[in-house]
């Protein structure tokens, strides 16, 4: 009796906790249990990535229904757009690392003066962006596939996704504020909104059921579109309407030069990594553009359902950065380094876990996006052998995004140079093209790269000169 009352009582304090981390209800982060804390930052935050790549995973399953050209072009648009995921989300791990540095300083005006110099930076970029996407979308894709029915299938489905890209910018980086205040329960609902509204238009729209006309890989774009935009106006509404913990005003749209410059500063040394990460994806899904639709088509697949689990760990790395910011704003530096190592143990023992899961079903879970056996069998290698190094992952992915937290974003922008491209792009050339080891070199370099760079992470973050970063 006495072990089902402890058994009742440990389920309802976690279901109390659940509840309060989904509501938003916690607000202060800089004291008390930092377990606590991590748990109610990071289930709205893994919530989150799980419902940003969630968008990935949707479009991947509707449009596999076409054709395989119709998901080689998804993978290589999705490719080119990780420049612009690239951009985005490196100015949000800079708005993450200001405004919580701010709110743990107590000056919620500077935070959202902060936030709101986001916008513009957002702005502007959106325009140069969406010039050259417009008027070389075939062009790109030309260049990425050697095979021209690629390029006639997707032209108009990149074309969309490249000019219409103030939506992807904004998502990121206005949900890069929520987060760097401790409001993760907002960031989450919008992606809940945007994925909500993309899972019911991309059926419609892909195949013309009912009203709506069939428009194939097109109607996946503008789905897309539709329901990021819907996504980016509950945030706007939350930040200049409610305003829970960092409330924007127009006035605050005028140009700040120096916080500008500050967000660029930071944002670049973020931007830089995710695009030194983001060409060596290009270059890997380059090399097996020359091996064979089938074969790009089943790695993008496995990397759909990769980014599953690896964005939901991002979310988890989302609140060690956090944290991180709040904590060393609020001047608990031996706090702030706790918080980074709890969170880096959580998200190891989770990923360990699925790396079992991908390892055993790697042909089930491929299975569910195609039916074309070699789609399948280059879908379950890729998956199987990248998920072989998730443990490495677990640790680093969390230590390089607290050290951003910090605002030392130059330090994690070195350690991709050297993982990605002075191992990852050499070793997958020499494997796959010079030795002719095909898809596999390029899966196995991969792992060698991720591993090599969550071990220097370790290293750095163990050394302690990002408590020394000033924001």
């Amino acid at each position: 009796m006495l072990t089902e009352i402890k058994h009742e009582s440990r389920w309802r304090r976690w279901s109390r906790l659940l509840r309060q981390a989904v509501n938003g209800e916690e607000q202060e982060f800089t004291s008390g249990s930092i377990d606590r804390a991590i748990v109610l930052l990071a289930i709205p935050m893994i919530l989150e990535m799980a419902m940003e790549s969630l968008f990935a995973i949707v479009d991947a399953f509707f449009v596999a229904r076409i054709s395989n050209e119709a998901v080689a072009t998804v993978g290589l648009t999705e490719s080119i757009l990780t420049l612009i995921y690239s951009v985005a989300i490196g100015l949000s791990a800079a708005a993450t690392a200001v405004v919580a540095r701010r709110v743990g300083e107590g000056n919620r005006r500077a935070a959202a003066v902060a936030g709101a110099q986001t916008i513009l930076i957002a702005l502007i970029l959106s325009v140069l962006i969406a010039v050259p996407g417009f008027f070389y979308a075939k062009d790109i894709l030309l260049l990425m596939a050697k095979d021209p029915a690629v390029a006639e299938t997707g032209q108009h489905f990149t074309r969309l996704l490249l000019t219409a890209n103030l939506p992807i910018l904004l998502l990121w980086m206005l949900n890069g504020i929520f987060r760097g205040a401790g409001d993760a329960a907002t960031a989450m609902r919008a992606l809940w909104i945007a994925n909500g509204v993309n899972l019911i238009l991309d059926p419609l729209l892909i195949f013309g059921i009912g009203p709506f006309p069939e428009m194939g890989v097109l109607g996946a774009g503008i789905a897309t579109t539709i329901g990021r935009s819907t996504g980016v106006a509950y945030q706007l509404w939350q930040l200049f309407g409610v305003g829970r913990i960092v409330r924007l005003h127009y006035r605050y749209l005028r140009p700040r030069w120096e916080i500008i410059r500050r967000l660029l500063v930071i944002g670049s040394g973020s931007t830089g990594q995710y695009l030194i990460a983001s060409a060596s994806w290009i270059f890997m899904i380059y090399i097996l553009g020359q091996i064979s639709t089938e074969v790009t088509a089943g790695y993008t697949i496995a990397i759909r359902i990769i980014i599953f689990t690896i964005l939901p760990s991002w979310g988890m790395a989302n609140a060690a950065a956090t944290l991180v910011g709040q904590n060393l704003g609020a001047g608990h530096p031996e706090r702030a380094e706790k918080s980074a190592w709890r969170a880096g143990f959580f998200n190891m023992i989770f990923m360990g876990a699925v790396s079992v899961i991908y390892l055993s079903g790697a042909p089930f879970f491929i299975s569910f996006f195609t039916t074309d056996p070699a789609t399948q069998q280059a879908g379950a290698l890729a998956l199987r052998i990248i998920a072989a190094g998730y443990v490495f992952y677990g640790y680093g992915m969390i230590l390089s995004q607290a050290i951003n937290g910090a605002g030392d974003t130059r330090t994690p922008t070195v350690l991709n140079f050297i993982c990605f491209w002075l191992i990852e792009m050499p070793l997958a050339w020499w494997l796959a093209l010079h030795l002719n080891w095909g898809q596999t070199g390029v899966y196995y370099s991969i792992v060698v790269a991720e591993s090599a760079l969550a071990i220097m992470a370790m290293w750095v973050f163990r050394r302690g000169q990002w408590k020394k970063v000033q924001v």
